[in-house]
């Protein structure tokens, strides 16, 4: 059986110097309020501007782009640029309703696909690894899967101790416990156990054991965790892609668990880990967090293309 929710969240950090965050918090509590339609026109507006006066980010989705389009002309490229900026400012209204707000518009339009799957590995007696990509709408989309299955997750935690505490206390609201990247053996005993876990491996880090493999016809620098965690757990890994589609619905997609997976090499599998999230950004490329520097590590010691 899946192991219960994680430990009982210690009491919100209230020193001084939180309270600039817990303003925020709170200001950001307000806006998950507001009705759907207003948030996805403020969410629009909020990426132009985001792309207007944020410089420094708007070059790194510019070499992005360039790196991984280069069969688009400038003017495609300039339409994705602008797209995914809105994206960028729908999704951060999406994350705050996931976390704080209601998601009864989002349950009333959304399309889920390949349920059957989860029900297939889970039969068998193992845990279940769910991987996706780093998308504006993963937190809205993982939130509405929970509707369906007692889903964990495992994250990266917030510099701020305030905005931790609220983040993780909004999360679990739906998902069924939470790991940071640090809580590997909690995380394996989860899965162990029968448990779900979703998991993005698609971010370079300095931290975990990584190596150069394919992505969009460049080396980049990938986290091997998908293949560890697999090999010590026995899980199966399905991967899971979700996307906003332009009526304003959402399409949650669980497809077959990969055959043959883990296998004995880190880097065999942490291609095909990177194909999957590549075929799922192919699928909704204006979605994917392009401000991210994807590959700021060159195999050959070269310059970051980003300066």
């Amino acid at each position: 059986m899946p192991l219960p929710p994680t430990l009982p969240l210690p009491r919100p950090p209230l020193a001084p110097r939180e309270w600039p965050v817990w303003i925020g918090v709170g200001i950001v509590w307000v806006l998950a309020k507001l009705p759907w339609p207003l948030q996805r026109a403020l969410g629009v507006a909020l990426g132009a501007l985001m792309r207007i006066t944020m410089r420094s980010r708007r070059h790194v989705v510019e070499t992005n782009l360039a790196l991984c389009f280069p069969e688009l002309d400038e003017t495609q490229r300039n339409r994705l640029l602008h797209d995914n900026f809105a994206s960028i400012g729908i999704g951060l209204f999406e994350f705050a309703r996931a976390w704080w707000g209601s998601v009864a518009p989002m349950r009333a339009s959304v399309r889920i696909t390949g349920l059957e799957h989860l029900r297939a590995a889970q039969a068998s007696g193992r845990g279940v690894m769910l991987i996706s990509g780093h998308f504006m709408t993963l937190e809205l989309c993982g939130r509405l899967l929970c509707d369906h299955i007692e889903l964990a997750g495992m994250y990266r935690e917030h510099d701020q101790a305030a905005l931790e505490w609220a983040v993780k206390r909004g999360r679990l609201r739906y998902a069924s416990a939470m790991f940071t990247r640090e809580e590997l053996r909690p995380a394996l005993r989860h899965l162990k156990q029968g448990g779900m876990l979703w998991f993005a491996p698609d971010q370079e880090t300095m931290r975990g054991d990584s190596v150069f493999v394919p992505f969009f016809g460049h080396a980049a620098w990938s986290l091997t965790s998908t293949h560890q965690l697999a090999r010590l757990s026995g899980a199966a890994v399905l991967p899971f892609a979700h996307r906003r589609e332009a009526d304003g619905s959402y399409t949650l997609e669980v497809k077959a668990a990969l055959a043959d997976f883990p296998g004995s090499d880190a880097t065999h599998d942490t291609a095909r880990v990177m194909a999957e999230v590549e075929a799922m950004i192919r699928a909704a490329p204006s979605q994917y967090l392009w401000l991210h520097q994807r590959f700021k590590r060159r195999p050959d010691g070269a310059p970051s293309p980003y300066r």
